[in-house]
């Protein structure tokens, strides 16, 4: 008697096939576009996707300074760090950050949308958030992607 044998095949860092991929911000909403490169990274739009396994791809964000706030999210939307000393809290505005330097904005942005442990981590080290449309990842021959047409 012939069986059909449905066996559920789980990624390992063996067999998993990753990509570089470039992603434009120019005129992207900040959110939106930090939950697309987030699955990106993550590796959620493959069919071999497995949860406690790096199998995203390596995103590349360029623009990062034309990325579009919506609202007055500019001036209420504030970044709290402390430096660890007594009364050492310090508070930055999204628009004194995007001025500063505009892909930590981005970067900040997609980190609160990995999860927060050691995976979350090595995660985060397949992005990179460039100001201007220059990389310095030409040798990876990366793909470019349309966030809008993405799912």
């Amino acid at each position: 008697m012939e069986s059909l044998s449905y066996k559920t095949v789980s990624a390992n860092k063996a067999t998993v096939q990753k990509e570089w991929l470039v992603v434009d911000a120019e005129g992207q909403n900040l959110g939106r576009l930090a939950s697309k490169v987030a699955t990106l990274l993550r590796g959620k739009h493959k069919t071999n996707y497995t949860p406690h396994v790096d199998c995203g791809d390596n995103v590349i964000v360029i623009n990062a300074e034309k990325v579009n706030l919506t609202g007055n999210k500019l001036d209420d939307k504030t970044y709290i760090r402390h430096t660890g000393y007594p009364g050492g809290q310090r508070v930055l505005t999204a628009k004194v950050m995007q001025q500063k330097n505009p892909a930590l904005l981005v970067e900040k942005a997609v980190k609160g949308m990995l999860p927060k442990n050691r995976l979350g981590s090595q995660l985060f080290r397949n992005l990179n958030v460039y100001v201007g449309a220059e990389h310095k990842h030409e040798a990876q021959q990366p793909k470019t992607v349309n966030l809008n047409e993405a799912k």
